[in-house]
């Protein structure tokens, strides 16, 4: 028989979610030992003007598996505007996805081909949510959630340069797209690595409340591929109720503002860390914050919106 050693660590995906990893072993008569890994994940939410480099890690250190930056106009970064370009910088290992917007298979296509990888990155999030009059005025955003095809060719073409990619959206431009189930276009025609969906429409406010009746029905047109629920998640009574229709996932916005640790919290409360992580007081956060912001070189307008949300009960923001 002829001999070999096997040396490679193979982690499994099913569409962008590991599995199992199996346990390298250099006898080849002993199969490989399979280790599950957590399949649910908690990420944080793209936020305009505080998920930069210092928000993420921090949040990272203290339980979110997944971040995403800011979003980032396409157009914007092939401009090499300093905003942009500062939007989605990646500071170290904090794993995070790009969150681009885009109707444009030409434009991405001319910022894929010149696309650096760094450390910390895990793909590209193709933003269909965005409510802002401008943006949809675009035909970009909360526009796009019916444009399954065109939505397919962005998808195909990031998956075409080696990246993982993955999408947001939302239940549509208004009541109108909701009740006919417009949304339902882009669950059944595009091939992400996982759908992040925020259950409202694009014309509510943050005020209103979320829908997750919607989300059995999305996990079934979604033909396996994950998905992950988002908006107004704040507990882990929530987590438990999101799980048992199906979801695979929660991403938390508003309530990380708030407070940074709810991802450690939610986790010890669901169980998911096996000995229950110690979660810090503010005072504890805001020097650790502030030791990451010195690291990171990051803005003053974040530090000091850092410290404006945290310990509130509500932001101004969409998520």
């Amino acid at each position: 028989m002829p001999e070999f050693i096997l040396q490679i660590l193979v982690t499994v995906y099913a569409r962008g979610y590991p599995i199992c990893k199996i346990k390298p072993c250099n006898t080849p008569f002993i199969l490989p030992i399979l280790i599950p890994t957590p399949l649910f994940k908690y990420m944080l939410a793209s936020m305009e003007g505080y998920t930069n480099s210092v928000f993420r890690t921090l949040t990272h250190l203290h339980g979110a598996d997944l971040t995403f930056t800011e979003m980032t106009h396409v157009q914007g970064i092939l401009r090499k505007s300093k905003d942009s370009l500062k939007r989605i910088s990646v500071k170290d290992s904090t794993p995070v996805q790009i969150q681009i917007l885009s109707s444009s298979v030409k434009k991405l296509d001319s910022l894929l081909s010149g696309f650096q990888e760094s450390e910390g990155f895990r793909g590209f999030n193709l933003n269909l949510s965005c409510p802002s009059r401008e943006v949809i005025k675009h035909g970009k955003g909360a526009a796009m959630v019916k444009r399954a095809k065109k939505t397919q060719r962005l998808v195909e073409l990031i998956r075409d340069y080696g990246f993982p990619v993955s999408i947001k959206i939302s239940l549509g431009l208004n009541q109108f797209e909701k009740d006919n189930k417009l949304y339902l276009n882009s669950l059944r025609g595009v091939d992400p690595d996982f759908f992040i969906i925020h259950a409202k429409h694009a014309g509510q406010s943050s005020a209103e409340s979320e829908d997750y009746s919607i989300f059995p029905e999305c996990v079934q047109e979604a033909r396996g591929i994950p998905v992950i629920a988002n908006g107004g998640i704040n507990s882990s009574d929530k987590v438990r109720m999101l799980q048992s229709q199906g979801v695979k996932g929660v991403m938390i916005g508003r309530a990380a503002l708030n407070n940074p640790l709810i991802f450690d919290r939610i986790k010890n409360e669901m169980g998911v860390n096996s000995l229950p992580k110690n979660v810090l007081g503010f005072d504890a956060l805001k020097i650790e914050y502030k030791r990451l912001h010195e690291i990171h070189g990051s803005d003053n307008r974040y530090f000091v919106n850092f410290h404006r949300a945290l310990g509130k009960k509500a932001v101004s923001c969409y998520k």
